[in-house]
């Protein structure tokens, strides 16, 4: 009878250690989500001269961020191509058809990290990696800041990109560079 008490008492020990450790690692290891209404992507280009902004829905995927190591932390996200919005439904529609979005057959936008840096400033980063639209793929630094939140991170970045890398909008009047502001909040 004493070594079965032993026998359960060891179990049990050695299941509340492998909780314990799961938990800890999880946390130390930093898996988050994009929180949809708390999150955005928002866009600014120029067309006939004048400036049009748009916004995407939120991402989703996975982010692990750990700002003690870097190495281990990633972004794995996708947009719904289909979501752009310029407060002008004629214009959305026109940007999901084939010669700029092409939802149909490309619903996703898609961005895998290969490597984030800090970049010397409190709070400050870069994300090297792969921005994936309409299955042509071009390799973006992705500078941002991540701010602790409750249990998880605030992110903002932007960048500047090329359409035309990405074979959206042929030769349209629009400009060829635009901006994309980012801001997620991940828990």
């Amino acid at each position: 009878m004493t070594a079965l008490k032993s026998y359960n008492k060891n179990a049990c020990i050695k299941a509340g250690l492998t909780v314990f450790l799961f938990f800890t690692l999880n946390i130390s290891f930093g898996q988050y989500h994009p929180v949809a209404n708390e999150s955005g992507v928002r866009f600014t280009i120029h067309n006939f001269g004048f400036k049009v902004s748009g916004t995407l829905s939120a991402p989703e995927g996975d982010i692990q961020f750990n700002p003690d190591d870097l190495a281990k932390s990633a972004f794995r996200v996708t947009i719904k191509s289909e979501s752009i919005n310029t407060d002008n439904n004629s214009r959305d529609e026109h940007l999901r058809e084939k010669d700029y979005f092409d939802v149909k057959n490309y619903p996703l936008i898609h961005f895998v990290s290969s490597g984030i840096r800090t970049t010397g400033k409190s709070g400050a980063y870069e994300a090297l990696g792969a921005l994936t639209i309409k299955n042509k793929t071009k390799e973006i630094q992705l500078p941002f800041t991540a701010e602790k939140r409750g249990e998880g991170w605030y992110f903002t970045g932007s960048f500047k990109m090329n359409r035309r890398d990405f074979d959206v909008g042929g030769s349209s009047t629009l400009s060829n560079e635009l901006t994309v502001e980012i801001k997620v909040l991940a828990r």
